[in-house]
C-alpha cells in the first residue's frame, strides 16, 4: 500500500483524491499520488504512485512509477516502474528498471534497462489500442 510519503520517503504535493475523477492532461514537475480516476495523459519529472484504489486509464510518463491500483496504458519511467502485489496492468512499459512483485498482474509488452528510452522505445500510446485490447472483460 502506499503511504502519503510514496512507501520510500518521497513527499506528494499533488494528490488526486478518492472522490475525484480527472479527464484530461496533467503535467507535474514534483510527485503526486493518485488516489481516483483519471483518464487521459500524465507528464510528471517526479514520482507517480497509483494507490490501490486509484484507477488510469492514461499514458504516463515520468521518473519513478509504482503501481498499487489499476493502470490501463503505457508507462514510461526514466528510471524506475514498480508493480506491487495488488496492482493490475495492461499496457506496455519503457524503464531503466523493472521490479514487478509476487501477485501483480501485467499484460503488455516492456522494454526494459538503461538504454530502453534511448533508441525510441517510448510505449505504443494506449489510444492506438482498440477497446477491445486495453478494456478488461467483465
Amino acid at each position: 500500500m502506499i503511504d502519503k510519503a510514496g512507501g520510500n520517503g518521497n513527499n506528494f504535493t499533488t494528490v488526486i483524491g478518492n472522490d475525484a475523477t480527472f479527464k484530461g492532461e496533467l503535467h507535474f514537475e514534483k510527485g503526486v499520488r493518485v488516489d481516483g480516476k483519471v483518464e487521459g495523459k500524465i507528464t510528471t519529472k517526479g514520482h507517480l504512485a497509483v494507490s490501490q484504489g486509484g484507477k488510469l486509464q492514461a499514458d504516463v510518463s515520468a521518473g519513478n512509477i509504482v503501481v498499487d491500483g489499476q493502470v490501463v496504458g503505457n508507462l514510461n519511467a526514466s528510471e524506475k516502474v514498480e508493480l506491487r502485489k495488488t496492482a493490475r496492468l495492461k499496457g506496455d512499459i519503457v524503464a531503466a528498471k523493472l521490479l514487478v512483485a509476487e501477485g501483480a498482474a501485467f499484460t503488455g509488452h516492456c522494454s526494459v534497462g538503461p538504454d530502453a528510452g534511448k533508441s525510441g522505445g517510448n510505449a505504443t500510446p494506449a489510444n492506438r489500442m482498440t477497446e477491445k485490447e486495453a478494456l478488461p472483460r467483465k
